[in-house]
């Protein structure tokens, strides 16, 4: 019994070791996979990237330090107060420099933690979607703004939309280094590249933003793809429709 005792003890000392070293071998590896590592946007976006980005919100100077590591030039735009909720002081002027290869149109400002996961979206889910099914890179974005002092859905009551402090974009549609041009309102049903990009574009998003709404939620996104950074989604809630 004595020895049955000290084989279980050790058996549990290998899997503890065991436990241990595969964790710091992720922590070195694919720190983006671990909940307590420290963004770092020139990675790969990892299992807790969205929620890192998302408790970028109130730290404007924290999350300004993390863009140009990862080579993003985009300009600070000067704050922007009330009225009411309204406003943002950590705007960023969307810019087709450095590591953003893609022009916004008619050009954009948002808040620090969108431009963040824009980026990621950009470089690690539309231009590889667009080479794999085109063969061409995306060259530009329409998109219908950012900032906007309203509510959901432009009620006169009710919750503040995201857009209200700069936390939200909505993309209308894509154009391609060959000319191609992919439309939201025209191309989202059906099943050829043009449809199933606009689904690759929708579900890469999923992960990097809180909120992440297609024509499929409803007939007011019809033409869009609304992606922001509610602060709800820190805390693991997040919708992708």
């Amino acid at each position: 019994m004595r020895f049955v005792g000290i084989l279980k003890r050790l058996v549990g000392l290998a899997l503890l070791a065991a436990v241990t070293l595969a964790g710091w071998k992720l922590a070195r590896e694919q720190p983006q996979d671990l909940p307590w590592t420290s963004l770092d946007l020139r990675r790969p976006a990892g299992l807790f990237t969205g929620r890192k980005i998302v408790r970028l919100r109130d730290k404007p100077a924290r999350c300004r330090a993390l863009l140009a590591p990862a080579g993003i030039e985009d300009r600070a735009a000067p704050p922007v107060n009330g009225p009411g909720v309204c406003g943002y002081a950590d705007g960023e002027r969307l810019e087709k420099a450095g590591a953003r290869t893609i022009a916004y149109h008619p050009g954009v400002t948002v808040s620090c933690p969108v431009d963040a996961a824009l980026l990621l979206w950009e470089r690690d889910v539309l231009q590889p979607a667009a080479m794999r099914l085109f063969g061409s890179r995306v060259v530009r974005i329409d998109d219908y703004g950012s900032y906007n002092c309203r509510r959901i859905n432009g009620r006169e009551g009710g919750p503040w939309s995201e857009h209200a402090t700069a936390d939200a974009i909505d993309i209308a549609g894509f154009r391609l280094a060959d000319g191609m041009r992919i439309s939201v309102a025209a191309n989202w049903s059906g099943k050829d590249r043009k449809a199933v990009f606009l689904h690759q574009a929708r579900n890469g998003a999923c992960p990097l933003f809180a909120t992440v709404l297609s024509p499929d939620y409803n007939a007011l996104h019809h033409d869009h793809l609304h992606l922001d950074q509610a602060e709800r989604g820190a805390f693991g809630w997040r919708a992708c429709r």
